[in-house]
């Protein structure tokens, strides 16, 4: 019997069979493709994603195969006026690397799957398809047809996790209605290959918010361009995909001598989340919990975060550090976070395909009257679960600084439960707390690092307690309120001995 067995193969399962198999934990990943779909789908990733890949031990090759994005992303109406600018930055940001990243999802891909494959513990059957489940008192059986030869057989474990898609088998077996949250608009995507003669294009992410044709273009990586086009009313979706109306398209700036269209396609880009992402011991995660307009370049994002999330808390209860309760949390942290998201990619959404063109002066004017806004990502807080507080950062990710060592912090925690503080206060906790602390393997970072106390000053704290997805459990300005923190931790229902 695995401990999981994995259900889908793309970015979240091959990330999640990368943070499980670290752990020591026995995986199964079952995959009905017999290999990687090569064709281009997802091209970016935040800050916050290079931190989970880092976590994975994956950063240095995902950093070979992405480029950081130097200059975020431009909202340009049809008159050329930049109305908007969702920053980016090659500097080191809050999660200790860029901002945002542009990738090729087969290279990443690949990149995942080698990871995975470093881990005994993590077997992987490619052609093999899910074609029930059941549950019984302390497992889950799946019937898996090996497509090779057509031949069916058992897995049991103890938990599955379907990142299995938009489509997902799993979501239907556990019964999860999708909310709409009021996107639903079809979209022409196309890829090209630049060649060596191509004309120069712009740098950065474009949203063309013209009424008359809303478009998005993207610097991807190397000569990869890529479009994404709206559909009007009155358009054929099979002309459009054709070489000859793409070209058309996009003449004013690119001509078919410049680039080979590498794939085009119709999208109905959506706004959707479901209500119930996990029942037992089984659990969404992904597109098959929630998908998004691709306005913000957050859906793989998200189905990542989704994976970090669960990744720890499957360790800890699989290892028996925690009671299954802990997994409880997974759903209500998540979907209010990943909810706050999608809504800020909708309302994006409105201002780039505004195709009325008196709304669409006046979208214009009101941009004018201040200038061009900035603002970058948003950082929602996670909603209610393993969490000491509600207030200032709680529930957000806690920064990666560089250390004095010249490390950067999470290579010096790990992925485990960390308290960083003043050393006086730190020195000052309860015997309990600091033999829970032992028994629980918490990092504890008695800080002298300038960076780390300056955070602590700039929210006028002295101690801060992560959880090993980074995220902040709670807050201390005294010894008593890191006691109370300290008590949340879901080891504590294991007592030292």
């Amino acid at each position: 019997m695995f401990d999981v067995a994995i259900i889908g193969y793309g970015p979240a399962g091959a990330t999640l069979a990368n943070l499980l198999g670290q752990a020591g934990l026995s995986v199964v990943v079952l995959e009905k493709e017999a290999g990687i779909y090569p064709l281009p789908r997802a091209i970016h990733f935040d800050g916050e994603v290079m931190r989970i890949f880092q976590s994975a031990g994956l950063r240095p090759k995902v950093e070979a195969i992405s480029r950081p994005g130097l200059k975020g992303m431009h909202f340009v109406n049809a008159e050329g006026e930049t109305l908007m600018i969702r920053g980016g930055t090659a500097a080191q940001g809050p999660h200790g690397c860029a901002s945002n990243h542009y990738f090729h999802q087969p290279e990443l891909e690949q990149v995942l799957r080698d990871g995975a494959a470093r881990f005994a513990s993590v077997q992987v059957r490619l052609r093999h398809e899910v074609t029930q489940i059941t549950e019984a008192a302390d497992h889950i059986n799946l019937t898996v047809t090996d497509m090779q030869v057509g031949r069916a057989s058992e897995v049991q474990a103890r938990y599955v996790v379907g990142c299995d898609g938009a489509r997902s088998m799993v979501r239907k077996v556990l019964g999860s209605p999708m909310t709409d949250l009021g996107l639903r608009q079809p979209w022409l995507v196309f890829d090209v290959i630049l060649k060596d003669n191509a004309p120069a294009l712009p740098d950065h992410t474009v949203q063309f918010c013209d009424p008359a044709r809303p478009m998005t273009w993207c610097n991807v990586t190397g000569n990869r361009r890529r479009w994404e086009i709206m559909l009007m009313p009155g358009d054929d979706p099979a002309q459009l995909v054709q070489p000859t109306t793409l070209w058309q398209l996009v003449s004013r700036w690119m001509k078919p001598e410049h680039a080979d269209i590498e794939r085009a396609a119709i999208y109905t880009f959506h706004s959707l989340i479901a209500q119930g992402w996990r029942k037992g011991r089984l659990m969404l995660a992904g597109d098959s919990a929630h998908q998004t307009p691709p306005f913000l370049g957050q859906g793989m994002c998200a189905a990542l975060r989704d994976v970090s999330n669960l990744a720890w808390k499957l360790e800890a209860v699989l290892q028996g550090h925690a009671s299954e309760s802990l997994l409880d949390t997974y759903e209500s942290e998540r979907s209010p976070h990943v909810h706050a998201f999608i809504e800020l990619a909708v309302k994006l959404g409105d201002i780039i395909q505004a195709t009325d063109a008196d709304k669409a002066r006046e979208r214009d004017a009101k941009f004018r009257a201040g200038g061009p806004e900035i603002f970058e990502f948003p950082s929602p807080r996670l909603g209610p679960g393993l969490l000491h507080g509600n207030t200032g950062p709680v529930g957000q990710p806690f920064p990666q600084p560089v250390l004095d060592d010249g490390r950067l912090m999470d290579l010096h925690i790990g992925n485990r439960f960390a308290v960083i503080g003043r050393p006086a206060l730190l020195g000052a906790v309860s015997e309990e707390t600091k033999a829970l602390w032992q028994h629980s393997n918490v990092v504890v970072m008695a800080t002298q690092e300038p960076a780390l106390l300056d955070w602590l000053d700039s929210h006028g704290v002295g101690a801060a307690m992560l959880r090993p997805d980074r995220y902040i459990l709670g807050l201390a300005k005294t010894p008593g309120e890191l006691d109370a923190i300290t008590a949340c931790l879901p080891v504590a229902e294991l007592q030292p001995h």
